[in-house]
C-alpha cells in the first residue's frame, strides 16, 4: 500500500464541475427515467446501496449531463472515493473581502499586544523590526505556495490536506496533530493576552473582579487565568452559533483593530519626534543581543504571521476560492506584516527596551509618555483585536479535525456537521474545551514557542508539496476493493499490450547499438552513419524518460531537504568545531545547490497541470521559492529553544502512538487498491459490463 496514494480523499481533486459530476454520477447508477418524472425518495437508498459501483472518474464534464435536473443540490455532498461516504457540505458564505477580515483579524493581535514587549526584553533589542521582516518575509514564501494549494485543492483540510495528497497520509497526520497544537494553543495564548488589557480599561492590573484575575496556586506556582478560559468558552458558543453570525462579529472587532494600529502609528510618531527617540538612544546600539538574538526574536514573532493559514482553512466555505483564496491570503498577510514593522518600530523607539512590560507594551509605552487617555484607547483596541485573533485561531481547528475524521484517522464524531448552522458544532465544542483549559493554566511565552514550531513545519509541508506536485505529482488513485476482478482484467490487458511495445522499442534500440546502419530509434534529423550520435540519442531517451525523470526528481527533492536540515543545523551550531561545522555546511550546500540547479533544468511533469481546479493562482519562481521557503523555516525551526523542542517532541511522540493504534487502523486508505490514473475510466467500464 502507497501513501502517496492518499491524493483523492475528497471532493477537491479534480477540475470538474461539481453539479454536472453529480449528476453524471446519477446518470451511471440510477436506470433510465424519463427527466421530466419527478425522483423517487428511494434515490437517497439506491445510491448508498451501489457505494461501490462510484468511482471517480476523469472525464470532461463540459456539457450538462441527462440527469443534471433530477438532483441539482447533490454537489453539496462530499464523496469519499473508498465509500462514497456522503458528508453534510458547509455553508458556502466568504467572498474575498470578508477573507480580508479573517486573514487580518486573525493576525493581528498577538505579535503586536503580547509580544512585542516580550521579545524585545529578551531577544531582539531595538532591532524588532527586523525580526517582523525576516519572520514577514518567510510567511510571504510560505503563502505563495498556500495560495497554489488553496485554489488547487480549496479543502477545509489546509496543510494536512496538501500534505495528505501529496507527501502520504502518515506525514499528513503529523501535520494535522501538529495543526492541532498551533490553532488550540495558538487561541490559549492569546486569550491569556486579553486579561491584563481588561484590567487596565477598568482602572489598574487588579481592578477586575476576583473570579476573573489571575491568581497563583500555592505551593505549584502555576498562574491560572479564569478570564481566559470564559472568553475561550465565549468565543467557542459564537462560533457554534453560525460561520455568517461569527464573520459578521469577526469584521466589527477587526474594524476596530485597524483603527486602533493607525492611531498607534500617528500618535507613537508624533512622541517620538516630539521626544528624540529615546528608545533608539542607546550605548548598546541596535543589535544588544547580536544577530543569533534577532534571529530568534522572528522564530518567535512568526506566530504572528499564523493568520493567513486560517484563511486556507475556510476554503470550503468560499464562494470561488481559485480566486478568492489567494487574494485573501496574499492581500491580508501585506497589510498585517506592514502594521506589524511600523507598530514595533514606533514602540522600540518610545521606550528602551528593557523597560518594556511584557504583558501591555504599547499602553504602557503611551502611558510612560503621559498620554493616559491614548491608553485607554490602544487598551480597547488591543482587547478587541485579541478577541478577533482568538476567534481566528478557534476557527480553524474544527475544520482540520473534521478532515482529518474523513480519512478515517480520528472517529467520524469529529466529522459530524451541525444541518441547522452548517458548521462541525462537536469539533468546535471539543476545541473550545481544550483551548479554554491550557489557557486556564499554561505561560504564555512558553505558548507562543510551541505554536512556532507547529507553523513553522507546516509552512516547510506546505513548500514540499509544491515541489512534489511540480515535478512528480500523484499519478496512482485508490479503488474500492470491490473492483479487484476489473482491475485485474484491464491491467492484465495493458500489460500484455505494453510488454509487446517494450520488445518493439528494445529491438529498435538493439539495431542501433548492433552494426546495422540504419537507426531505427532516432528521429529524423540524426544523421545516418554516426554511431556515436546515435548511442547518445537512445541515452537521451533514457533520461528524458517520465518514470525516470520522476523517479531522480523525487530523489532531487529528497536531497534538497537534506541538505537544507544539514546546512541550517551547522550553522545554527555555535558549539562544533569550526572545521567540522565549516564541513557541514559545505555538504549542505553542495545538496542544496545540487537540488535547486537540477529542478532548475529538468521540465516540469505535465501531469500538474490535471491536478485539482485549473486557472487558480500558479506559484512563481519554482523551484526557487519553494526551496527558499524550506531554508528559512527550518532555520527558524532550528533555532527555537531546546525546552520548546522538548515539549513538542512529547506531544509528537503521543500523536505518532494514536495513529499507530487508531488511524493506521481505521484509515481510508486500508482496503484501496491503487491504479494508474489513466486507466480508472476503462476500470469502471469494464465492472459495468462485468455486472450486467
Amino acid at each position: 500500500m502507497k501513501e502517496n496514494g492518499g491524493f483523492f480523499s475528497r471532493r477537491d481533486v479534480f477540475d470538474v464541475n461539481y453539479d454536472c459530476f453529480a449528476s453524471f454520477i446519477l446518470f451511471l447508477i440510477i436506470p433510465a427515467e424519463s427527466p421530466s418524472q419527478p425522483t423517487s425518495k428511494s434515490t437517497t437508498q439506491r445510491l448508498q446501496s451501489h457505494q461501490d459501483s462510484i468511482v471517480l472518474c476523469l472525464w470532461d464534464c463540459s456539457s450538462p449531463p441527462p440527469y443534471q435536473d433530477l438532483c441539482p443540490r447533490f454537489s453539496c455532498t462530499y464523496l469519499n472515493i473508498w465509500g462514497l461516504n456522503l458528508y453534510e457540505r458547509l455553508n458556502l458564505w466568504f467572498h474575498v473581502l470578508l477573507l480580508h477580515f479573517v486573514g487580518v483579524g486573525s493576525t493581528i493581535g498577538a505579535g503586536v499586544y503580547i509580544l512585542v514587549g516580550t521579545v524585545a526584553r529578551e531577544h531582539s533589542g531595538p532591532a524588532l523590526t527586523f525580526s517582523f521582516l525576516i519572520a514577514g518575509i518567510a510567511a510571504a514564501l510560505s503563502a505563495f505556495c498556500y495560495a497554489e494549494l488553496a485554489s488547487r485543492c480549496p479543502s477545509a483540510g489546509s496543510a494536512y490536506h496538501y500534505s495528505y495528497i501529496c507527501v502520504g497520509e502518515g506525514v499528513a497526520w503529523l501535520i494535522g496533530w501538529a495543526l492541532i497544537l498551533e490553532y488550540t494553543i495558538g487561541g490559549s495564548a492569546v486569550a491569556r493576552g486579553i486579561s491584563p488589557n481588561l484590567a487596565l480599561l477598568f482602572g489598574g492590573p487588579d481592578s477586575l473582579p476576583s473570579f476573573l484575575a489571575r491568581q497563583t496556586i500555592p505551593g505549584l506556582d502555576i498562574v491560572v487565568d479564569p478570564c481566559a478560559a470564559i472568553l475561550v468558552f465565549v468565543v467557542t458558543g459564537l462560533l457554534c452559533v453560525g460561520i455568517k453570525e461569527s464573520t459578521f462579529v469577526q469584521g466589527i472587532v477587526t474594524a476596530a483593530n485597524t483603527c486602533a494600529m493607525i492611531f498607534v502609528i500617528i500618535a507613537g510618531g508624533y512622541l517620538g519626534f516630539k521626544t528624540g527617540w529615546p528608545g533608539y538612544e542607546l550605548s548598546v546600539g541596535y543589535f544588544p543581543f547580536g544577530a543569533d538574538g534577532m534571529l530568534a526574536g522572528a522564530s518567535t514573532v512568526f506566530f504572528a504571521y499564523i493568520g493567513f493559514d486560517s484563511v486556507a482553512s475556510t476554503a470550503e466555505e468560499v464562494k470561488n476560492p481559485q480566486r478568492d483564496l489567494p487574494m485573501g491570503i496574499g492581500i491580508a498577510l501585506s497589510i498585517c506584516c506592514t502594521l506589524y514593522m511600523l507598530v514595533s518600530a514606533i514602540i522600540v523607539g518610545l521606550v528602551p527596551y528593557y523597560a518594556m512590560d511584557p504583558d501591555t507594551p504599547i499602553s504602557s509605552a503611551f502611558a510612560s509618555h503621559g498620554m493616559k487617555w491614548a491608553a485607554y484607547i490602544i487598551t480597547l483596541g488591543a482587547s478587541t483585536a485579541l478577541c478577533s485573533t482568538l476567534m481566528g485561531s478557534i476557527l480553524p481547528q474544527p475544520r482540520i479535525l473534521m478532515a482529518m475524521a474523513r480519512d478515517g484517522l480520528l472517529p467520524s464524531f469529529f466529522s459530524d456537521v451541525n444541518k441547522h448552522t452548517q458548521v462541525p458544532v462537536k469539533s468546535t465544542v471539543i476545541t473550545g474545551l481544550l483551548a479554554g483549559i491550557l489557557a486556564f493554566f499554561m505561560d504564555v511565552e512558553q505558548l507562543a514557542g510551541m505554536v512556532s514550531v507547529g507553523t513553522l513545519v507546516a509552512f516547510t509541508t506546505v513548500a514540499i508539496s509544491v515541489l512534489i506536485l511540480r515535478y512528480v505529482p500523484p499519478d496512482e488513485v485508490p479503488l474500492p476493493s470491490s473492483f479487484q476482478g476489473a482491475i485485474d482484467s484491464v491491467l492484465t490487458r495493458y500489460s500484455s499490450s505494453s510488454s509487446k511495445e517494450v520488445d518493439v522499442e528494445n529491438s529498435k534500440a538493439n539495431a542501433i547499438t548492433s552494426s546495422d546502419n540504419i537507426p531505427l530509434l532516432v528521429s529524423k534529423e540524426t544523421p545516418v552513419g554516426y554511431p556515436i550520435v546515435e548511442k547518445a540519442a537512445v541515452r537521451c531517451n533514457f533520461v528524458v524518460n517520465k518514470a525516470n525523470r520522476r523517479m531522480i526528481a523525487g530523489w532531487t527533492i529528497l536531497l534538497t531537504c537534506i541538505g537544507v536540515l544539514v546546512l541550517t543545523s551547522a550553522a545554527s551550531s555555535v558549539s562544533l568545531y569550526s572545521s567540522l561545522r565549516f564541513t557541514l555546511c559545505g555538504i549542505g550546500g553542495i545538496l542544496l545547490l545540487y537540488g535547486l540547479a537540477f529542478l532548475t533544468w529538468i521540465d516540469q511533469d505535465d501531469a500538474r497541470h490535471n491536478f485539482g481546479h485549473s486557472g487558480g493562482f500558479i506559484c512563481p519562481c519554482v523551484p526557487l521559492l519553494p526551496i527558499a521557503c524550506i531554508l528559512i523555516n527550518v532555520y527558524l525551526l532550528i533555532n527555537l529553544g531546546g525546552s520548546t523542542w522538548t515539549r513538542v517532541s512529547i506531544w509528537l511522540a503521543i500523536g505518532a502512538i494514536v495513529y499507530l493504534f487508531y488511524g493506521l487502523r481505521h484509515s481510508s486508505l486500508r482496503d484501496a487498491v491503487y491504479v494508474p490514473v489513466a486507466h480508472v475510466d476503462e476500470i469502471y467500464q469494464s465492472s459495468r459490463n462485468s455486472l450486467s
